[in-house]
């Protein structure tokens, strides 16, 4: 009685085979697989082999050659590409051998899959939990996919995807992307790598944003992050915790709190695919207030955020001035040394009291006056008093005063949406805007916070500085 050895021969590059599957066709009185799959193996064919290869869709028909050779004593290698018992032949051929009532000995020898092949040249994917869908239906109901691909979104697992188009399916893999963003940030990283481990190999790291369906094909694996996903020097990491545990003595129990409840906001927003800067400022305005409503009135420039913070970070934007001393009570102290910022307010400033008296001006208005003397140049964030950001847009349609950036938070009733009309037709500068008649102190400080810590929003790590 013969054998069957159902071998995964890699992705496609001899380093990839392992020494037990080279030893096995080596050793082989006859191969049996899909034709394209001989020319990775054909160097370590022994003469006198009997090579048996099909084309596609006929994985049937070499089952049934296997098992014929089998059951003539001849010890039968079924190769399959990358592990063949994922999307290979090993399940097919037990079934055969169950349908058969056949007492053919059968062994499956695992090799290097594709998503594993590709995982390693993007960088380290998949550290976490993770799901492979196959986009193909030939064998399975598109209905059933769909299933699966919104579980998979859902439960946030790491997402390989396998057989993404071909001539005849050219929508599915769009159709993905529309529930994944459903689910999913647009900043979500995701890499793709065609033909890995052969000589035409590209690889390829992009977002759930900027993917394009266009640029992959049947030879093309896909690897979608989670939501702790993020890309440093050119590489996907999914972090698996480890090194995170280590750093939890670091982390006070506050940051992890915080850490949690930015998560829980991220799931509860009905959009998903936010700008990454905009959606940092939002998680912080909502964690400060607990008000979802946020999602609809907190407006920000495009790009905003991050410009400011790089300006904080080249040094160029080196002072916040606030309208109220409870928007610097709630900027962190950390975060301002970390990073060499000066926070203040005038409102205590003995010259304020002074020049509101003698010009009939509110105090607010007098503090901003005197702050843009002595910093033209500084981030304005206003919590309190629509006047003072009434005095600042006056001063910078006179020239007197060029912002790195205003924070436009007052909150009442009286001349506090007009007081953030005005400042939108100043497009040269970076503007994050609560509309309406909401603000406040707290809300101001936390947006500045979220500038300050720009560098964490990736990871999706707040709370770095408490």
């Amino acid at each position: 009685m013969g054998k069957i050895i159902v071998a995964g021969i890699g992705p496609g590059s001899k380093e990839d085979i392992t020494p037990a599957v080279l030893e096995a066709v080596r050793e082989a009185d006859a191969i049996v697989g899909y034709k394209y799959y001989f020319q990775f193996i054909e160097p370590y064919v022994s003469e006198g082999c009997e090579c048996i290869d099909t084309g596609m869709k006929k994985e049937r028909e070499r089952a049934e050659q296997a098992f014929t050779l089998a059951e003539q004593g001849k010890t039968v290698v079924v190769i399959s590409s990358g592990d063949a018992g994922i999307y290979g032949m090993a399940p097919l051929i037990y079934e055969m051998k169950h349908e058969q009532g056949s007492d053919i000995e059968i062994e499956v020898l695992p090799g290097i899959s594709a998503f594993q092949k590709a995982a390693s040249l993007l960088g380290a994917p998949i550290g976490h939990d993770l799901c492979i869908i196959s986009l193909s239906d030939l064998m399975t109901p598109w209905e059933v996919i769909e299933r699966r691909i919104l579980a998979a979104a859902e439960g946030d697992f790491v997402t390989a995807i396998y057989n993404p188009k071909s001539h005849g399916r050219y929508w599915q893999l769009y159709r993905l992307l529309e529930l994944f963003l459903q689910k999913r940030s647009r900043e979500t990283p995701v890499g793709y790598v065609r033909q890995a481990g052969r000589e035409d190999q590209e690889v390829v790291i992009t977002t759930l944003g900027a993917f394009d369906p266009e640029q992959v094909d049947m030879f093309t694996v896909i690897l979608i992050g989670n939501s702790q996903s993020y890309v440093v020097d050119g590489k996907i990491i999914t972090p698996r915790g480890y090194y995170r545990e280590d750093q939890a003595v670091a982390e006070k129990p506050s940051q992890q709190i915080m850490m949690e409840s930015f998560h829980t906001i991220e799931d509860l927003l009905k959009k998903k695919d936010y700008p990454l800067d905009h959606k940092w400022a939002l998680l912080h305005a909502i964690h400060t207030t607990a008000d979802f409503n946020m999602e609809q009135i907190l407006y920000t420039d495009e790009g905003a955020v991050e410009t400011l913070y790089n300006k904080v970070r080249e040094g160029s934007l080196k002072t916040i001035v606030t309208d109220v001393t409870m928007v610097v009570s709630g900027i962190r102290k950390g975060a301002l040394q970390r990073l060499g910022i000066e926070a203040k307010c005038y409102l205590s400033d003995p010259r304020v009291a002074e020049m509101a008296s003698s010009q009939e001006i509110t105090r607010t208005q007098a503090g901003i006056r005197l702050a843009v003397e002595e910093h033209p140049d500084a981030l304005f964030a206003f919590g309190n008093a629509p006047t003072a950001l009434m005095e600042l847009c006056d001063l910078i349609r006179k020239g007197k005063a060029r912002p790195a950036g205003i924070i436009a938070a007052p909150v009442g009733f009286v001349h506090v949406r007009e007081s953030k009309h005005m400042v939108k037709p100043f497009r040269d500068i970076p503007k994050i805007i609560v509309e309406g008649r909401k603000g406040g102190s707290n809300i101001a400080a936390t947006l500045c916070n979220a500038i300050l810590t720009f560098d964490d929003a990736a990871q999706l790590k707040p709370g770095r500085d408490l």
